[in-house]
């Protein structure tokens, strides 16, 4: 899917319109880890086993089943910046897990199966894809 350099709710709407099930996990106003995790849950609708933490955030994404059949499955991070200067550690461990669960996808059922957009507070695209996250930072 190629991204029209426009704000995100275009990239959303055309991942949905191709079937794809489509996430946004806004960070705005997260500052802990604790929250991070929760939020990550509520955007991801994962089940009650969900551990809110880093295993259970790797766990989940290689799973997926909850959410529906789909063509492929699109994650756009938005609102990260002060999460990112706030937790810097946590920021760089939440990109690793994200990168690892596209990998995983992407050798399990091929290209596009689960992208990662992280965008900035605009809703545009970072910087070009990095390691398999759209618009990685860095």
């Amino acid at each position: 899917m190629t991204l029209d350099p426009q704000p995100l709710a275009p990239a959303l709407a055309a991942a949905e319109e191709a079937g794809w099930t489509t996430v946004r996990l806004d960070l705005a106003g997260v500052r802990t880890k604790a929250e991070l995790m929760r939020r990550c849950g509520v955007a991801l609708r994962v089940p009650e086993w969900f551990g809110g933490n880093w295993d259970a955030l790797a766990d989940s994404l290689i799973d997926l089943s909850w959410l529906p059949e789909a063509p492929g499955r699109l994650v756009a991070v938005t609102s990260w910046r002060d999460y990112a200067g706030a937790r810097p550690a946590d920021w760089e461990t939440l990109l690793e897990v994200l990168e690892s669960a596209v990998d995983f996808w992407r050798r399990e059922a091929g290209e596009g199966a689960l992208s990662v957009l992280v965008a900035d507070a605009d809703g545009w695209p970072e910087a070009g894809p990095t390691a398999g996250l759209e618009g990685r930072p860095g």
